[in-house]
């Protein structure tokens, strides 16, 4: 009595499954081996009465209008501008770089030196990848993106990724930009906001159905299994499509060899004071073994006496030991990405979805248009 499966309950699984059972009229069957919906979104209150992400703070911003328009069925906003420290010799001074982190810096006749040089070169209210900024051949300019790249950049990146900048998928470089502005907000996007109520609540509407059923704290192979390119269901062939958002190499038994992940350690702290810090995040490229401290509760304010902060320390991903949260993009791993994606072709009735079924780095706003393109190109 099932139509589709979905493995996973994050954000991609869940807009699929209210797609199918709200437009195909289908019956759906989630299967989550996590406790909770939501997957990485997942978002509670804890002693504190504070609202906290488990796993990392998600901001939710974009300039995609069907996407808000689509998740605001499901949830009312409150505006959030997301604002970002960064410790760099023993100040905490804004990122994204911009000209405020320039004059706070460096002596005010450098920084306006190296201001009027910026505008010279790049176009006003840009962002610049570093490692763009580090080609130039002005002797200011390169001496600026030296400065920013070993401050700010290349050890942030070592504890983040575990290699050297230079090493990694330039899409990944391109998140560290330099703003040339004074816009001191970490996003640019037109719309910056939160589910009024956390992205817990939002994936609950969404998958209020009565065509929607879940399976928490199951894994996929406690009730399905693969012979023959063929899925069987509580060991009876299932003739319906399986929507997979869960790790490839996982679902294929690492039959090409497993893919590799960065994973963080998450450890949250409660501190008997009314706020730990100026700004919800602070970055700390080059001091301590980890990359940033959150304070949640200037995302989500509350009257409380105590705050609560997240601490975050980047490792390799182990499997069975931790989670996996950022897929490595390199040349080689996406070769043996490739040769899974090739493989999962000849499975007539499997549809991949998600950061780990594509082995690929999206916000929430580009999973969620994802998903809905997927659902249009592939399902509806």
């Amino acid at each position: 009595m099932v139509d589709y499966i979905i493995v996973g309950a994050g954000l991609a699984a869940s807009v699929m499954a209210e797609r199918i059972a709200t437009k195909l009229d289908k019956k759906v069957l989630i299967i989550e081996k996590r406790n909770h919906i939501g997957g990485n979104c997942y978002d509670f209150k804890d002693d504190n009465n504070i609202l906290i992400h488990k796993y990392g703070p998600h901001l939710f911003h974009t300039n995609d209008k069907e996407v808000v328009d689509y998740l605001s069925s499901f949830t009312s906003w409150d505006i959030y501008n997301h604002e970002v420290l960064a410790y760099i010799d023993g100040k905490k001074v804004p990122i994204p770089f911009n000209f405020n982190t320039l004059y706070e810096l460096f002596p005010s006749l450098k920084a306006k030196i190296l201001e009027e040089k910026l505008l010279k070169n790049y176009e006003f209210n840009s962002k610049m990848p570093i490692l763009e900024l580090k080609k130039s051949t002005d002797e200011d300019l390169s001496f600026l993106a030296d400065f920013i790249y070993e401050k700010i950049f290349v050890n942030y990146t070592a504890k983040q990724w575990g290699m050297k900048p230079e090493e990694m998928d330039s899409a990944v470089t391109a998140r560290v930009p330099v703003f040339i502005g004074r816009d001191n907000r970490y996003f640019n996007d037109k719309y910056q906001m939160l589910p009024s109520h956390g992205y817990t609540k939002m994936i609950e509407k969404m998958l209020e159905h009565k065509n929607i059923k879940l399976m928490l704290s199951t894994d996929f192979k406690e009730v399905c299994r693969v012979e023959d390119k063929t899925f069987y269901l509580f060991d009876k062939k299932f003739e319906g499509r399986v929507i997979y958002t869960g790790q490839i190499d996982e679902l294929f038994d690492y039959k090409f060899a497993q893919l590799p992940y960065r994973s963080v350690d998450m450890k949250f702290e409660s501190v008997d004071k009314e706020f730990y810090q100026e700004k919800a995040t602070v970055n700390y490229p080059n001091d301590y073994e980890f990359t940033r401290i959150t304070e949640f509760k200037h995302i989500h304010p509350t009257k409380a006496s105590k705050t609560t902060i997240l601490k975050e320390y980047p490792q390799e991903y182990k499997i069975g030991e931790n989670t996996p949260y950022y897929p490595i993009f390199t040349e080689k791993n996406q070769q043996n990405y490739n040769k899974y994606l090739e493989y999962a072709k000849e499975f007539k009735n499997l549809v991949l979805v998600g950061r780990l079924a594509e082995y690929k780095y999206y916000d929430m706003d580009d999973i969620v248009k994802r998903a809905l393109e997927v659902f249009k190109e592939e399902i509806r």
